[in-house]
């Protein structure tokens, strides 16, 4: 009998351990990663004084290979971007040119966005880039969260530390704050719509706000997502941005 209870002590102990920073964002990755995705999007920058939307489709493998093609309006319609390691292209169908985006120029805005285009490039995971630490536990939009500090650990990345707020049943940010070197506040990004799509949770809006910026921010809907689709090689060539 005192074996029994010593082992079903045991068991307690372990259901209801404390999970490390570490093992917290390893779930959050789980989510929000996957070998490869396609996605059909809505994007709304919502400006000072007027809003301006766009659709894409996109195509990603891994850490290291994204494709997407601007849908509509009209004027920004055959729009395409190639991401390939670290470099970018994007073929503009107004001129028929393909041009390289790199150096200072990936910190500029993805058509007039509070998005950069380095905030599209990195879509490495949290567990690579980052150490982190727990801060406290709290709520959010009463949801039970972790809230995390973030500090990188790597040296090309476009932000030096990160405040996440984790939801702690679900294991995905509802917010997040993003921090120069000089500890200045960068962007904000808030999540919303949180749903279970093949197996994870995952949210299908967000809004994203450049600190520096005037404006509203830019909210970001998922229409479509696929997890772990096969993507034919091709797509991922400069051949596909004409």
């Amino acid at each position: 009998m005192k074996q029994i209870l010593f082992l079903l002590l045991i068991a307690s102990n372990i259901l209801f351990a404390e999970l490390s920073a570490n093992d917290i964002i390893e779930k959050v990755d789980k989510h929000m990663s996957s070998d490869t995705r396609i996605f059909e999007s809505t994007m709304t920058i919502q400006g000072k004084r007027y809003n301006k939307t766009l659709t894409s489709k996109s195509y990603s493998k891994g850490e290291k290979k994204t494709f997407t093609e601007y849908l509509s309006p009209a004027r920004d319609k055959g729009t395409k971007m190639l991401k390939l390691e670290n470099q970018l292209w994007i073929y503009s169908p107004a001129t028929d040119r393909t041009i390289q985006i790199s150096g200072h120029l990936l910190r500029q805005s993805v058509m007039g966005s509070d998005l950069s285009y380095e905030d599209m490039m990195d879509d490495r995971k949290l567990t690579t880039t980052y150490n982190a630490k727990i801060l406290r536990k709290d709520t959010l939009d009463s949801r039970p969260v972790y809230i995390l500090e973030l500090v990188a650990k790597v040296e090309d990345i476009a932000y030096a530390k990160r405040k996440i707020w984790i939801d702690s049943e679900r294991f995905v940010p509802l917010k997040e704050e993003l921090f120069a070197k000089s500890g200045q506040l960068l962007k904000q990004t808030v999540f919303n719509q949180v749903v279970l799509i093949e197996g994870r949770w995952f949210p299908k809006k967000i809004l994203y706000k450049d600190m520096l910026k005037d404006g509203n921010g830019t909210l970001f809907e998922i229409n479509q997502i696929q997890f772990n689709p096969q993507i034919p090689q091709h797509v991922f060539s400069k051949a596909s941005l004409k």
